[in-house]
């Protein structure tokens, strides 16, 4: 039995964020300043919160999304898990 299963993900706000054309390791950064440098380039985007909301739902593990490192963002899902309650 096979299942057919369509995941839609709704990444259109890509189209106006601030890294579009910037190379994306700059956004999985393997040391502190790296993870400094590209939250500097989120800090300003017009698309910052869709970028993170899209990283929490879809529970993107790695890189930096909306601003906010792969931590931030498990702190951010604790918290939200912990005020459903």
């Amino acid at each position: 039995m096979t299942m057919n299963i369509e995941v839609r993900i709704n990444a259109d706000f890509m189209e106006q964020a601030y890294c579009k054309d910037l190379p994306p390791r700059i956004f999985f950064p393997s040391d502190i300043t790296g993870v400094e440098i590209a939250k500097i380039i989120c800090a300003d985007c017009v698309v910052r919160e869709e970028c993170l909301e899209y990283a929490l739902e879809n529970k993107v593990d790695h890189g930096i999304w909306g601003g906010e490192s792969e931590r931030e963002r498990r702190r951010i899902l604790k918290r939200r898990r912990n005020t459903e309650v």
